[in-house]
């Protein structure tokens, strides 16, 4: 399993204090979002949930079996996010929640025309170059996410700040806010580019850059061509790949290098030499060292675990 990035324990709600056993509520509310903090405490199912903003909700403890957008349901977990549009229900089932094993999830209802505001900053500022334009906006075909660090840590802040006395906390929600509406957009779009780069027609240099990356993961991948690629600087590649996918090069590169690790491990004839030589691995503990930040477990672990 991926390690996860969990957020920081919220305090439970004293016993005296609850209202329900099943998604107990406190709310924060500020200008331009509001902070629900959600716990159960009772095995329940179909709870259904409906916001009239756009949410970014996220597990803190214990497990839900969530349904949305008419999909099959999928196991919620702690260090995991879920975006869902405005007005749309979320059907939920606490299959493992007891007194002594709550559920407890965050979210965070975000003011519609703030939305707006910053996607609207986004298409501004990252669309000044017409050969990189593109609409920048949130998108349901991906809405369940495995948490990273940025987003986690911005989760953190703005559950402080939103729950603290600060006279400015609404100056400081507004600053974490844009950054995680921004990341989760840039997220989105780095998978709309990946699940696209085999399509031949009509690529732009963000799918040129990432088919070039996807052919090349076997071997030495050289930064030189992936600036050729872009068409741009080595200085300038590296600030806009972060900008289009708020990931960098390197980041990105080793993220598909494991992935195809962890197909080749499923064969368990190929020791871990040969697969961080086919992976591009050059050093073999690196490979190790990045496998186990990435995953959580080291490579060999990982393929015992394969039955």
């Amino acid at each position: 399993m991926p390690v996860k990035n969990h957020l920081q324990k919220i305090d439970l709600t004293h016993p005296k204090y609850l209202q329900t056993l099943v998604e107990n509520r406190r709310i924060f509310n500020l200008n331009n979002c509001e902070l629900n903090i959600f716990e159960s405490y009772q095995e329940t199912y179909k709870v259904p949930l409906t916001f009239s903003d756009f949410v970014i909700t996220s597990m803190v403890r214990g497990k839900k079996v969530m349904q949305l957008l008419d999909k099959p349901a999928f196991d919620y977990l702690p260090g995991e996010t879920v975006i869902v549009p405005a007005n749309e229900t979320m059907v939920i089932d606490f299959p493992e929640a007891a007194t002594e094993n709550p559920t407890q999830c965050i979210a965070l209802a975000v003011d519609g025309q703030y939305m707006n505001n910053t996607l609207q900053y986004l298409n501004t500022f990252y669309n000044s170059d017409q050969q990189d334009a593109h609409e920048w906006k949130l998108q349901f075909n991906k809405y369940h996410f495995d948490n990273d660090t940025e987003v986690t840590g911005l989760i953190n802040k703005l559950i402080r700040v939103c729950s603290s006395a600060d006279t400015g906390k609404n100056i400081f929600a507004d600053l974490n806010l844009k950054e995680l509406l921004i990341r989760l957009v840039q997220s989105q779009y780095l998978h709309q580019v990946s699940t696209s780069i085999d399509d031949t027609s009509n690529h732009n240099r963000q799918q040129y850059v990432l088919h070039y990356i996807q052919q090349h993961l076997t071997e030495k991948i050289a930064v030189d061509m992936l600036c050729r690629k872009a068409y741009l600087s080595r200085n300038m590649f590296f600030s806009w790949f972060k900008e289009q996918f708020g990931i960098t090069p390197l980041d990105y590169i080793n993220k598909e290098r494991i992935k195809l690790a962890k197909q080749l491990l499923a064969d368990k004839r190929n020791s871990i030499t040969s697969v961080s030589l086919q992976c591009g691995f050059s050093d073999v503990n690196y490979f190790v060292r990045m496998f186990k930040k990435l995953e959580g477990i080291t490579p060999g672990i990982y393929q015992s675990c394969i039955t």
